[in-house]
């Protein structure tokens, strides 16, 4: 076991309350100590629901390890099912819990209530939050969905699996995917688990086929309605231009119907900007990208295929999906990052000297100390993740919220570079008089350099390593934009130490930019 101040997944318990709060009358029965009811905030104040988790915990205490846990579960049991009147409930155990064996299952199965009881058997020592979401999904679906007959020559209709509480735009890409389904006319019969009913997945059978928005959530239940229902689902993730036209091809293929039209209109701005004189400035723009392997799989193609980066890095943190990623990283020649510590993200991101990250929350703050600019693109999130207003991944619109989440902090970066290069010059540094009020306001005359006490010239700024900077080598790497700035420091130093040169002069800036440009 490894002690962290970050984790990119909760236990697998985390992710069955993902579920349940996404679903309505459904109710999760939790056996867990007091201390494990933290998951709540996730909800309540990252995600900003109105309402808290449909979920009773039984709290037991330290004092309780002596008598009957056992019988304080079924008394919560039944207590949640007086008070809440689910039309289903589950059942299970935290990871503490799980050390006391009272298995939750057989204890709701004794207990005589007279609706559906799901247990959720979660191994909070071996898996995570994610798989957690996703044997909670089948657990339900193998539940509830039943086989059904399609009449002949009714009109195409499919599910939408995946979306959960707590997921990253998951409530937005719904909205965008309902449209170029509506589009393709195509009827939409259930969506799952955000929003459903246990009763609704009693209908999940009545469908062609499902789409499949998050393979890390509803994968494994896919496949088993491909198996026992008959059901095929899509593999293409509609994320970007090229994997929404991919998406739409597929889903048109499903349904049999026509989507030449449809694919034949433009309807994302990126493709335009991407080709605008604009964007020639991002054209080969180092990027590292870190996230679940759905968005890092996608994020990849995006920023090669469709804005012109090149991809440097290339890692997630689900294992469960590490094949996909390890092909995608494969494309772009490169060895897949397979982490769930946040620190080796860290140290990899440092040493690949990328001029922009796409990651998550951690990466975020990792960018940040790095002095690198980042977009976040997956969870694990924070509460400015969960926007008011309609802001998807997925789909055509999906992608005009990709071009300007990515492509504004470099744009950014370029407008503090010029802002920094011109900050001494006489019409603009900071004691300037506004220039439409001409001579009217002189400005105040700036100190003369040589005023400057003699001894700050003669310092020297000591680096981190074995090197240091004078002050004129320092001013003139602040001139580097502050984007590659730190690449910069580390080549020049790592020049200096090549050539046992302990003091950092504006010249040896120069031979070092030379002696890398070669």
């Amino acid at each position: 076991m490894q002690l962290t101040l970050w984790t990119y997944e909760g236990p697998p318990h985390v992710g069955a309350m993902r579920v349940a709060a996404a679903m309505e009358g459904l109710h999760y029965v939790l056996h867990a100590p007091q201390g494990d009811t933290y998951a709540d905030l996730l909800f309540t104040m990252i995600e900003r629901r109105n309402s808290r988790p449909p979920v009773t915990y039984t709290t037991f205490q330290a004092r309780d390890l002596g008598g009957d846990t056992a019988e304080l579960f079924k008394t919560a049991l039944r207590d949640a099912n007086e008070r809440f009147r689910p039309e289903a409930m589950l059942v299970g155990a935290s990871c503490t819990a799980e050390l006391i064996q009272d298995d939750p299952g057989g204890l709701a199965a004794s207990s005589g209530l007279s609706i559906p009881v799901i247990p959720v058997e979660l191994p909070a020592y071996q898996k995570k939050e994610n798989w957690g979401a996703a044997e909670t999904l089948y657990q339900l679906i193998r539940r509830f969905a039943v086989k059904m007959e399609r009449a002949s020559g009714a009109a195409p209709r499919c599910n939408i699996l995946g979306p959960t509480a707590l997921g990253f735009r998951h409530r937005d890409d719904i909205k965008e995917v309902r449209g170029i389904l509506a589009r393709l006319g195509i009827a939409v019969n259930v969506v799952a688990p955000l929003g459903a009913r246990p009763s609704d997945l009693a209908r999940l059978g009545d469908a062609d086929f499902n789409v499949v928005l998050y393979p890390e959530i509803a994968g494994q239940a896919a496949s088993w309605m491909q198996r026992n229902l008959g059901q095929p689902f899509t593999r293409c993730i509609p994320i970007g231009v090229g994997g929404t036209r991919d998406f739409i091809a597929e889903v048109a293929a499903l349904a049999q119907v026509d989507a030449s039209d449809f694919l034949a209109e433009e309807s994302s701005r990126l493709p335009w900007y991407s080709r605008s004189v604009d964007s020639t400035y991002l054209t080969g723009k180092r990027v590292f990208i870190f996230a679940d392997a759905t968005h890092a799989v996608a994020a990849a193609r995006v920023a090669a295929e469709e804005l012109g980066f090149q991809v440097v890095g290339l890692g997630t943190y689900s294992r469960e999906q590490a094949r996909d990623v390890r092909e995608a990283a494969k494309r772009h020649g490169l060895e897949a990052l397979i982490t769930d510590d946040y620190l080796e993200v860290e140290a990899a991101i440092a040493a690949a000297q990328p001029e922009l990250v796409l990651g998550t929350q951690m990466e975020r703050h990792v960018a940040k100390r790095l002095g690198v600019p980042c977009a976040v693109i997956s969870a694990p999130v924070h509460v400015q993740d969960f926007p008011a207003r309609n802001s998807p991944q997925m789909g055509f619109e999906g992608a005009n919220v990709l071009f300007d989440t990515w492509v504004h902090p470099l744009m950014m970066g370029l407008e503090e570079h010029l802002i920094g290069m011109f900050r001494e010059d006489f019409e603009f540094h900071a004691e300037a008089a506004p220039s439409h009020l001409g001579h009217a306001a002189a400005p105040r005359a700036a100190a003369p350099a040589e005023e400057a006490p003699a001894v700050a010239e003669a310092a020297v700024i000591e680096a981190p390593g074995a090197v240091s900077w004078t002050p004129d080598g320092e001013r003139e790497l602040k001139k580097i934009p502050f984007f590659v700035r730190g690449k910069a420091r580390r080549n020049t130093e790592r020049f200096a130490e090549m050539n046992g040169i302990r003091t950092i002069t504006v010249e040896t800036l120069y031979d070092a930019k030379a002696y890398f440009s070669r």
